[in-house]
């Protein structure tokens, strides 16, 4: 996978010589902090892959990519005060290190900069840019607020489910892209539409992995606790499912587990319910939907074969993951 690895190295060098002012210190030490806790940069990485996808070198669209990497780290910023998470990729998360009130103006602060870094792209393609980029940010922030209004609900849908992670998660990695392909010359409507939609299955598969992944991965591998999920009460693709296929009194079991139970006999129980419903077997098919969608959007972009690769490659790994 070669051109990936080199974008990702570039992007992490772009990242760490971004030229934020000094001044005043606890607004830009946080952003300083974050931007360097690592991560795949796999956002940015799509869309540098989609302009090169298109016959244009990736690196014509750095700075759309990096306004993705900035944008998507403004809104982990945000997402972590909302859910009082004390850690982000094993380090203090902004508003613990520092406090919650700085972080939402270096958050704030952050979403700014991408726009400045998505600005530099030139006139012809700048409208069509802003256009995608705008859109996706009112969505992220739909898909959240659904998520949050999901925490204290009783009634969520698995449609509800898929559209909330939509709307969080995957137009984010749907955008990216098509904001690369505009940049790499993109000018078929159906093209355009294709790759957008690649990148939004792609999302959705790569969510049902992670929350088959929560309960089911290798703990040596995963790097935090396998069931969290469960642990949490979190609605999962799993939980929604187990709860629709339940009878009456599956689902009190459940319920007593989920409000009664802790620690890891409380995994234990709700993973035993979850194995007798199946559900883990569902969530498979499910992913395996998406992902065979991705692949469908994937085949019907006219550009050769050869130009694909790499994308494929990508979206393969992301299926696959331990971690």
């Amino acid at each position: 996978m070669h051109h990936i690895q080199e974008y990702q190295q570039l992007l992490e060098k772009k990242i760490h010589a971004l030229e934020l002012p000094k001044e005043p210190k606890n607004l830009y030490d946080p952003l300083r902090y974050f931007l360097t806790l690592g991560g795949k940069r796999t956002r940015p990485s799509l869309t540098m892959l989609a302009c090169h996808l298109f016959g244009t070198p990736g690196i014509k669209a750095i700075n759309a990519a990096l306004a993705v990497e900035l944008f998507h780290n403004f809104t982990l910023i945000h997402d972590d005060i909302m859910d009082d998470a004390p850690l982000r990729r094993g380090k203090a998360t902004v508003h613990e290190k520092w406090d919650r009130d700085v972080a939402i103006l270096s958050g704030d602060v952050l979403f700014v900069e991408a726009y400045s870094l998505l600005a530099k792209h030139d006139s012809v393609v700048l409208p069509k840019l802003l256009n995608v980029f705008t859109r996706t940010a009112r969505e992220v922030c739909e898909g959240q607020q659904m998520d949050m209004d999901y925490e204290s609900s009783n009634t969520v849908t698995i449609d509800q489910y898929i559209e909330m992670i939509r709307l969080k998660t995957s137009v984010l990695l749907g955008a990216a892209l098509e904001m690369g392909a505009l940049i790499g010359g993109a000018e078929n409507k159906e093209d355009i539409q294709h790759i957008y939609d690649f990148g939004v299955n792609v999302g959705l598969a790569f969510q049902m992995h992670d929350d088959l992944l929560d309960l089911y991965a290798d703990s040596e591998k995963f790097g935090k606790q396998v069931g969290g999920d469960i642990l949490s009460n979190k609605k999962t693709f799993l939980l929604l499912k187990a709860y629709e296929i339940a009878d009456q009194e599956t689902k009190s079991q459940l319920d007593t587990i989920l409000n009664n139970q802790s620690g890891q006999e409380k995994i234990d129980n709700a993973k035993a319910i979850f194995e007798q419903l199946g559900v883990r077997q569902k969530a498979e098919e499910q992913k395996d939907l998406f992902y065979q969608k991705a692949l469908l959007n994937m085949k019907e972009i006219n550009v050769p074969d050869a130009n694909k690769k790499e994308l494929l490659d990508l979206a393969k790994y992301l299926m696959s993951r331990d971690h």
